[in-house]
């Protein structure tokens, strides 16, 4: 009976060594750590929904960017490099390492989250090929932040009333069509915004509504005007392209179908009407579901706003870009993202 007992001890041990060798461990950069997007959808889905998952493998250990103390600018160029496998951060961020990545958030062409995933869709084939060429990635999802809107220190009633303003932009594009509207351009990290309205260094600055409202922009600015300046901020989810080929056909497969179905819908079923409730819990205009509401001044654009800053758009604003990311690539983005959003870049 001892020599049973002994191995079948012995067999356990090695069909748990076994299973242990199966265990795929991953590394993980998550985006900001204080926004819902992690919050409720990155965090979740990582650490909990995909090694949880029937037959995964996957084992995660997790952190996000600002809990690293790096840049958001920083993290694919450091995936690239093998430093972590996964990791997230948005587009517009590291537009200084590949200017093309900046035709996956134009601003004002997508005022609904059905449209905004239209055009994300549409501009997936190009990010897939930008991520492996210029950071040696492999795409994985791509999330929503929800439209981001203007937050002012100051009263502001129309688009007129930002010229002369320093403005913080969401990305290098909003931050062009605000010069294009006679602002000036402040270059400041998310996290430093509250104390730099609070000072003065800008007088607006741009974000998602719901980030704005997380993140405490409300204490600091008196006037919200909704016109969608800043796009939808996507997050770019990554896998380091030798992590991601080192993978089993199999275990590819599980992630990607985990990630379409677990991450990216719930993410993107969640901007549907986001934009309504972030404006009560900003305004008090209607039931603010995550807290108590604030009490800012709602500025609704008007058609010759929305008439302007489209213009400038068209005529400034995509030109420029395509000199930055090159002909080829603003041709690309006509045949794609510009059939599906009714918008074509002149070429």
């Amino acid at each position: 009976m001892k020599i049973i007992r002994n191995a079948l001890l012995a067999g356990t041990a090695l069909v748990a060594g076994a299973t242990m060798a199966q265990a795929e461990e991953l590394s993980v950069v998550g985006s900001w750590s204080s926004l819902p997007l992690y919050k409720q959808y990155e965090a979740p889905f990582w650490t909990e929904t995909l090694p949880g998952a029937e037959g995964s493998e996957f084992e995660v250990s997790m952190t996000t960017f600002d809990q690293m103390g790096i840049a958001g600018g920083d993290v694919y160029r450091m995936l690239g490099d093998g430093v972590f496998d996964v990791g997230m951060t948005v587009a517009d961020y590291t537009v200084g390492d590949a200017p093309e990545l900046e035709g996956l958030d134009v601003p004002l062409v997508a005022t609904t989250a059905e449209d905004a995933r239209k055009m994300v869709d549409a501009a997936r084939p190009m990010v897939e090929d930008i991520m492996k060429e210029r950071f040696n990635a492999k795409l994985l999802a791509i999330a929503p932040y929800p439209p981001q809107v203007v937050f002012c220190k100051d009263e502001v009633s129309s688009l007129d009333d930002l010229k002369g303003k320093k403005i913080r932009g969401s990305g290098r594009m909003t931050t062009k069509l605000l010069e294009a509207l006679g602002a000036e351009g402040i270059n400041v990290a998310f996290s430093e915004v509250p104390g730099a309205l609070e000072r003065g260094v800008v007088d607006c600055a741009v974000t998602g509504a719901g980030s704005g409202y997380s993140a405490g922009w409300w204490e600091v600015s008196s006037h919200l005007m909704t016109l969608p300046l800043g796009g939808w901020d996507p997050v770019v989810t990554a896998m380091n392209m030798d992590k991601w080929e080192s993978l089993s056909d199999e275990q590819k497969e599980l992630l990607q179908t985990q990630l379409a179905e677990k991450f990216e819908a719930p993410a993107w079923d969640a901007a549907a009407g986001a934009l309504e409730s972030d404006i009560a819990c900003l305004t008090g205009n209607g039931e603010c579901a995550a807290g108590e509401a604030a009490s800012m001044t709602l500025v609704e654009p008007t058609e010759a706003d929305t008439e302007q800053a489209r213009k400038i758009l068209e005529e400034t604003v995509l030109p420029e870009w395509a000199e930055r990311a090159g002909s080829d690539w603003a041709k690309r983005w006509n045949e794609s993202v510009g059939k599906t959003v009714g918008v074509q870049v002149p070429l």
